[in-house]
């Protein structure tokens, strides 16, 4: 006797009812025994339908798409409103490869269950094979419409908003573990983790979201707004040439890709898609703000003003766009643009919602007018404004950061860098410009960059990346401090890491010029591994008088990166703990780093440039001394300045506001008076 049979008899001793309510049990943990007594159950009742609807779910789980796939179909055309039916037999039709079958059921689910997300994702898929793109991009877009709309989802979105991530992670990550592939939960979890500080996993999720759904385009943009913030730039390129072809035709989508690209230093590519966006409509003061700066930083200033000016027009609180007109430091505002700062300024408080970011932008652009004005003791009081609202705004230990420099300056002495021996990239190719912003890096690089062997990139992050995730090593405690670390390094690890430093940069060179310049100024805390980990790479401590320096540093509001600049103090003992480290490091390793001293340089540039020309390893030409004439992207504060021959006007200028500047002079202490020997 067969186990049909069998089965069957045990069938004929239940009722219709009992026999389908065993079956149904069975269909999880024994789908073919299901199958089984399904069967059983048709041949006793021919056609019933939910029997035989549940011998198709138990063929699909034994990998019998094919064989359920008939049967289905048949069950669909008698009941065309049973949507249970219809979704089976659109994942069978998937899993059997019959993408058309899987579209027309799909598509009749979605008509008659617009709100139901995972008919639209499963839609996109099957698109998607079909080779049919844009209709696949618009069946996610509508799944994320759906998903929007989904209680649970919004109830995470509502706790994350009012920062109650603990609430918010667990509805997710209970709703991921009954629906792995849901698009709209990687994504959500994917920025709970991210505002957690856990980059690694959050970039995991929203790839996850992307992957799952391409057409996904939030989830597209905020993948791409990570990528960038891990200094994936090659990565965010390609997600953004991808999303800017959905069909939404958003032009934000423009805008981001514009963002990648002046990431890239492609100036010239994000300049055409600002203008394209302002022909198609031209009262957008933040993209005339974003082209100001592209102009800006492509040498083209007046052009730059004409954008910035048109920021400010279309909307006159406009702090940045003040301060990117007044940072132009060969523009002077006039009587009308204070005014007209200081009515914006006036408006702004006596609003509700005063942007505090505009206030402080206000107080710098004011500063610089009044400054250029020499209405000093005012032009002091908007600076030291803008200072004090900016200063809670960023993150800064100055102790702990004084801390950090000397543990790394205790740990690369020379007999350090003896007992560690050969080892790192011998690679030649890098420059590295280090110092304090304002120091005259800037002109450094852009003596070194007309020079025909050297091409000038930007302030690179690369090198700090590198140091981070080294120092991360020691913050979750697999050494107990830097020195062990730097000890455990060996020359294998030295070789990957510096080979590592050189293929990431690899994308900010566009040219077959063999050497290239780093000028991030923060790179000075770093020194020592650069000596580890690229031997043959050259060092330039740009270095200007500490009273100039500091003053000038605190006075200018940088985007990102300088967060102790905003305290006279706290600048000046950055200053102090730059010089102390550097001074070991010339110990450590004598002649390893050039200094250029900016005031030497503005007094004897071609004696000074020919020192740094011989120390990189170039012969003299012409051009660098002809600087200003080199036309390339510069992206600092002194764009302007190093298009024009040096002036020696900028030396003394800080004891215009000497009165006001004991608290910096008492921080600097010794370093004033026997500026520049300091080593």
């Amino acid at each position: 006797m067969d186990a049909g049979t069998n089965t069957a008899r045990m069938i004929t001793k239940l009722s219709p009812a009992q026999a389908f309510e065993r079956a149904v049990q069975l269909l999880d943990t024994q789908p073919a025994g299901a199958l089984s007594q399904a069967e059983a159950i048709l041949t006793q009742v021919r056609g019933f339908p939910p029997a035989e609807f549940l011998a198709c779910q138990a063929l699909r789980r034994l990998d019998k798409p094919k064989a359920a796939l008939p049967r289905l179909a048949a069950l669909a055309r008698s009941q065309p409103r049973a949507l249970a039916v219809i979704w089976e037999l659109a994942q069978a039709a998937s899993e059997a490869g019959d993408a058309g079958q899987a579209i027309a059921a799909l598509e009749s689910l979605t008509r008659q269950q617009p709100n139901v997300a995972t008919g639209w994702f499963l839609l996109a898929r099957e698109l998607r094979k079909a080779g049919r793109v844009q209709d696949a991009w618009r069946a996610d877009l509508s799944g994320v419409h759906a998903s929007s709309r989904d209680p649970e989802l919004l109830a995470a979105a509502v706790a994350m908003n009012e920062n109650r991530l603990d609430d918010s992670e667990a509805i997710l990550k209970a709703r991921l573990g009954r629906l792995p592939d849901d698009p709209a939960t990687c994504r959500l979890l994917g920025e709970i983790i991210w505002r957690r500080g856990d980059m690694t996993e959050a970039l995991a999720l929203v790839e996850r979201a992307v992957d799952l759904a391409p057409g996904y385009d939030l989830a597209r943009d905020f993948l791409i707004r990570l990528l960038l913030q891990s200094n994936r730039l090659s990565e965010a390129l390609e997600h953004a040439e991808i999303l800017t072809g959905s069909p939404l035709n958003n032009p934000g989508h423009d805008g981001l890709m514009a963002s990648v690209l002046v990431r890239l230093g492609d100036q010239d590519r994000a300049r055409e898609i600002y203008e394209r966006l302002l022909a198609q409509q031209p009262e957008q003061p933040q993209i005339w703000q974003n082209l100001g700066h592209v102009l800006k930083t492509l040498g083209r200033q007046a052009d730059a003003i004409h954008a910035y000016r048109q920021a400010v027009t279309h909307q006159p609180t406009m702090g940045e766009a003040w301060w990117s007109l007044a940072n132009l430091k060969t523009v002077k505002l006039g009587a009308d643009d204070i005014a007209a700062m200081q009515a914006a300024l006036e408006s702004l408080e006596q609003g509700e919602a005063t942007s505090q970011e505009d206030v402080f932008h206000l107080h710098f652009s004011l500063g610089k007018a009044l400054e250029d004005a020499k209405d000093y003791p005012a032009s002091f009081r908007h600076y030291e404004l803008g200072n004090r609202l900016r200063r809670p705004m960023v993150l800064h230990d100055a102790e702990g950061f004084s801390a950090e420099v000397a543990a790394a300056t205790n740990v690369f002495t020379s007999a350090f860098l003896a007992g560690m021996g050969e080892g790192g990239c011998r690679a030649p190719d890098p420059i590295f410009i280090v110092g304090l912003p304002r120091s005259g890096s800037t002109l450094v690089e852009q003596i070194l960059a007309s020079h025909s062997q050297v091409e000038g990139t930007m302030e690179l992050a690369e090198m700090m990346i590198i140091a981070s995730r080294l120092q991360s090593r020691v913050d979750e405690g697999e050494f107990p401090d830097f020195g062990a670390m730097a000890n455990a390094l060996t020359p294998a690890d030295r070789l990957r890491l510096g080979e590592e430093y050189i293929e990431r940069t690899r994308v900010h060179r566009h040219t077959d010029k063999p050497l290239f310049i780093d000028k991030m100024p923060n790179n000075w805390q770093h020194v020592g591994l650069i000596r580890l980990i690229l031997p043959n790479a050259k060092i330039i401590d740009a270095r200007r008088h500490p009273m100039a320096c500091c003053f000038s540093g605190w006075k200018q509001h940088f985007a990102r990166g300088q967060a102790f600049s905003y305290d006279l103090v706290d600048i000046g003992r950055y200053y102090r703990d730059y010089v102390t480290h550097m001074a070991a490091f010339d110990r450590a390793a004598p002649g390893a780093v050039h200094r250029v001293i900016y005031e030497q340089m503005v007094a004897d540039t071609p004696g000074e440039v020919r020192r740094l020309l011989d120390h990189v390893g170039v012969p003299f030409e012409d051009a660098c001394l002809e600087f200003w004439r080199t036309r390339r992207a510069v992206r600092t504060a002194s764009s302007e300045q190093v298009r024009q021959p040096i002036f020696t006007d900028a030396v003394e200028h800080w004891r215009m506001f000497a009165p006001w500047l004991g608290q910096l002079e008492a921080t600097l202490g010794d370093l004033v008076p026997h500026y520049p020997d300091m080593a």
